[in-house]
């Protein structure tokens, strides 16, 4: 862990690096610590099952092992650096720190959302990939495949999940649950919540006796991709819809 002195040249430094990211390490552990809270109120975690981290120029805030998010202070801020050296705080960071720093250092996230969401979970145990259920399933880039299982907290979990998201923003991990990364900490966050409802979507349908759902061809899938290219507030006033 980091003794005082480096924690006030790391804090220093990720304060410069932040200039260019938009706000100062402070600012984005307020952001971190109420995203983590979202998880919790939105039922995708129990407890402290799930983690989210959020990159600052070279340093990874992330939320602390075994504490409830409902506890966390702004004193209690956590970081390492992308080779997982902790510069910040003196609480030890989640379990799952070798998941989120393999994601930084493969793409270009600025956050990262790990829950034990129950319905992606659960249909973790039962296919290799998410049965293409809706067309939202291009907002992650394809369908959603699922990692192989391996020990939480393991450097092999962490491999397992890079390869599972190669071309996506989301997978599913076997018996435990879910990742997702985006730009920001709410596009993470809205990822996790929509790749959880499609499992919802898929389970519920797939639950009626006697009756298969509908699935999405990789073509439809890839002309919804091409529309999304396009989709949202582009400029100003401009219009956006579904």
């Amino acid at each position: 862990m980091a003794d005082h002195g480096n924690d006030h040249e790391a804090r220093q430094g990720v304060t410069d690096e932040a200039g260019a990211t938009g706000g100062a390490p402070e600012r984005a552990w307020e952001a971190l610590v109420a995203t983590a809270r979202r998880t919790v109120a939105d039922g995708l975690v129990v407890g402290t099952s799930g983690n989210v981290s959020v990159r600052v120029g070279g340093t990874v805030l992330v939320t602390p092992s075994g504490v409830p998010y409902d506890r966390l202070t702004p004193a209690d801020i956590t970081g390492t650096d992308l080779d997982g050296r902790q510069v910040l705080g003196t609480l030890v960071p989640t379990s799952e720190l070798p998941m989120h720093l393999a994601v930084y250092r493969g793409t270009d996230a600025g956050a990262v959302v790990h829950t034990h969401a129950v319905h992606a979970t659960a249909v973790s145990t039962l296919v290799d990939e998410l049965p293409l259920i809706h067309y939202m399933a291009a907002a992650l880039g394809g369908p959603v495949r699922v990692a192989p299982y391996a020990t939480y907290g393991t450097e092999e979990l962490a491999g397992n999940m890079l390869r599972a998201l190669t071309g996506r923003s989301g997978c599913l991990l076997r018996n435990h649950g879910t990742i997702t990364y985006g730009a920001t900490l709410d596009q993470a966050y809205d990822r996790t919540a929509q790749l959880e409802w499609m499992c919802r979507l898929w389970l519920t349908a797939s639950s009626l006796p006697h009756l298969t759902p509908a699935l999405l061809t990789e073509d439809q899938l890839k002309e919804v991709q091409d529309r999304l290219r396009t989709y949202g507030q582009t400029t100003p006033g401009s219009p956006s819809g579904v």
